[in-house]
C-alpha cells in the first residue's frame, strides 16, 4: 500500500486511550533511536510528550490507513508499508523497530483501544461530507445576516411551515435511505414537467424533516402520483378541496414507525407527518405546484399540507389494501388517493352488520352531495370496533363493500336537478332510473384507528374517470 507517510517508523495514537499512554514512554525512546519516528495523534497534539507529534484530529491519515485500533506501529520503508503492529505486544514492537528491550518495566500486552475512526458519528459526518461533494443540484449561497429558516420562507420553498434547511450534508444523509442512485429520475414532476430525480426527491424529504429509512416511501409516493391516472396536474389546478392521500402498507409501515392506531388521521407521528409533507414540497418545489398559481382550490383542506398513514393490518379482519390492489401481502406500498378530507361518522348503538353497514351507507351517500353519484370516490376508514361488528358476523370485505353498494343505489327521481326543491343533482334524464352512488370500484375501504369509540371515516374524493384522478398504488422500492 503507497501512503504518504515518512520513511521509518510512524505510530497513530490517541490520549484517551491507555494503551497509548502505556507506551508513550516506549515512544520517547524510540525517538532517541537511529531510525525517524513520527506520532500521529487522533485527539491531541500535545500527546504525547518528548516526540514528534503530527496533528490527525481530522483523522485524514487514520481514514486512509482504514485503522481500527490505537495504538497502531508502522514501519515504512520507501513508501511503503513493510510492517505494522496493533496494540502492545513488546515481542512484535521489538521485531518491528529492531530495538530491545523495549518498556522493561511495562506489561508483556496491553490490547489497543478503538480507533476513533469508527465512532458511528464520526464516520457518519465524514459519509455525509463525502456525499454532500457528489451532489448535482444547484447550491444556494446565503449571506452571513440571513436566517436560513426565514431564508426558505421568503425564496418560496415552504408550505407555510418551516422547513429544515437542506444542507449538503443532510442530503447525503437522507440518500443513504435508499440503494437507487441519486442521479435517477423518479418521475416528471406536474405541472411544470421537469425531471425529478432521487436527490430532488431527498432535498425535499429533508426540508419535510423525515428520516432517510423514510426516503424509498416517499419516492414510491411520487412515482404514484406523477402517473397520468392519478393526474396531479389536474388535481392541483382544480378549484375543488382535493390532494393526494398517502396510504401505507406492508412491512415498512412498521419498520419506520408508523401510526395506523390512536389518532392516525392526525398529528404526532414524525413518519406520518413528514412523508405527506414531502410529497407536497415536491409537488411545489420540483413540480411547480404552488397555492394561487397552479393550485386553484377555492378552499383547499388541512391535508393538503400533509395526509398520510398507515393501515392497520394485523388488527384488520380483512385483506389490507395493497393485497386488494394486487400486490403480495410482504410487499411495501403506497397508494395515492385524490382527498377532499375527513368525514366523521359516529354510530354508537348498531350491533348487527346489516345495521351498521346501512348506517355508513347513508353517511357516505353525501360525497360530496347527496344528489351526486358516480362522479366521486370515496375511502372509508372503518376503526376497530365498527370492524368488529362485521368481523363477528363473518362478513368479508368483498361483502361488506357489496351490502355497502345495494344500500348506495340512487333513484333518479329524487336526485335529479330540481327536486327535493334542490338545484343542484343529476341531469333530469335520468328521472326514473336508478344511479350508483360510486362506479365499482370507486369505494375503498381501510382498517385504522384507536380501538376506542365506535366512529368510522369517510374520505371523500374528487371526480373519477378522464379528467379526474383515480387511485394509484406502487411498491416501495429500496
Amino acid at each position: 500500500m503507497t501512503t504518504p507517510l515518512p520513511d521509518g517508523l510512524v505510530a497513530i495514537v490517541k490520549r484517551d486511550c491507555p494503551t497509548c499512554q502505556l507506551v508513550a514512554s516506549v515512544l520517547a525512546d524510540l525517538a532517541d533511536g537511529d531510525v525517524p519516528l513520527t506520532v500521529y495523534s487522533q485527539d491531541d497534539p500535545t500527546f504525547p510528550d518528548a516526540v514528534k507529534v503530527v496533528d490527525d484530529t481530522d483523522l485524514e491519515v487514520s481514514f486512509a490507513l482504514d485503522l481500527e485500533t490505537v495504538p497502531t506501529l508502522f514501519r515504512i520503508d520507501d513508501g511503503e508499508i513493510v510492517a505494522r503492529t496493533e496494540g502492545w505486544l513488546r515481542s512484535d514492537w521489538e521485531t518491528l523497530t529492531g530495538r530491545a528491550p523495549l518498556g522493561p518495566g511495562l506489561p508483556e500486552y496491553r490490547p489497543g483501544c478503538g480507533s476513533r475512526t469508527l465512532d458511528p458519528d464520526i464516520a457518519a459526518a465524514r459519509a455525509d461530507a463525502a456525499g454532500a461533494t457528489r451532489l448535482l443540484s444547484r447550491r444556494i449561497e446565503l449571506g452571513d445576516q440571513e436566517d436560513d429558516v426565514e431564508a426558505a420562507f421568503e425564496r418560496g420553498w415552504s408550505d407555510g411551515l418551516p422547513v429544515v434547511p437542506p444542507t449538503p450534508e443532510r442530503v447525503a444523509r437522507m440518500l443513504t435511505g435508499t440503494e437507487r442512485d441519486a442521479e435517477e429520475v423518479v418521475a416528471v414532476a406536474p405541472p411544470d414537467l421537469v425531471d425529478c430525480t432521487v436527490e430532488k426527491v431527498a432535498i425535499n424529504a429533508v426540508m419535510a424533516g423525515c428520516k432517510p429509512e423514510y426516503l424509498p416511501v416517499v419516492l414510491a409516493a411520487v412515482e404514484a402520483a406523477c402517473t397520468d391516472e392519478f393526474n396531479m396536474h389536474g388535481l392541483l389546478a382544480t378549484t375543488y378541496f382535493s390532494g393526494p392521500v398517502v396510504i401505507v402498507n406492508g412491512p415498512i409501515a412498521s419498520a419506520i414507525g408508523m401510526n395506523s392506531g390512536v389518532n392516525a388521521l392526525g398529528q404526532g407521528n414524525r413518519a406520518n407527518a413528514t412523508i405527506g409533507r414531502a410529497l407536497q414540497l415536491v409537488v411545489r418545489n420540483v413540480g411547480g405546484g404552488r397555492p394561487g398559481e397552479v393550485d386553484r382550490a377555492t378552499l383547499g383542506n388541512p391535508g393538503k399540507y400533509t395526509f398520510c398513514f398507515a393501515e392497520d393490518e394485523a388488527g384488520s379482519p380483512w385483506e389490507p389494501l395493497h393485497v386488494e390492489r394486487g400486490l403480495a401481502p410482504d410487499t411495501s406500498a403506497v397508494t395515492l388517493f385524490a382527498g377532499d378530507g375527513v368525514r366523521g361518522i359516529v354510530d354508537q348503538l348498531s350491533r348487527t352488520p346489516d345495521s351498521l353497514a346501512r348506517s355508513l351507507a347513508v353517511c357516505l351517500r353525501a360525497v360530496p352531495h347527496p344528489k351526486l353519484g358516480f362522479g366521486f370516490d370515496a375511502v372509508l376508514v372503518v376503526t376497530p370496533e365498527h370492524a368488529r361488528v362485521f368481523r363477528e358476523a363473518g362478513w368479508s370485505k368483498a361483502r361488506v363493500r357489496d351490502e355497502l353498494m345495494a344500500h348506495l343505489q340512487l333513484e333518479g327521481d329524487s336526485v335529479v336537478r330540481g327536486a327535493g326543491g334542490i338545484a343542484e343533482g343529476l341531469p333530469e334524464s335520468l328521472a326514473g332510473a336508478t344511479v350508483p352512488k360510486f362506479p365499482d370500484d370507486g369505494l375503498l375501504l381501510v382498517h385504522a384507528g384507536g380501538g376506542a369509540g365506535l366512529f368510522s371515516a369517510i374520505i371523500g374524493g374528487w371526480i373519477n374517470g378522464p379528467g379526474g384522478s383515480q387511485p394509484v398504488t406502487r411498491e416501495v422500492r429500496s
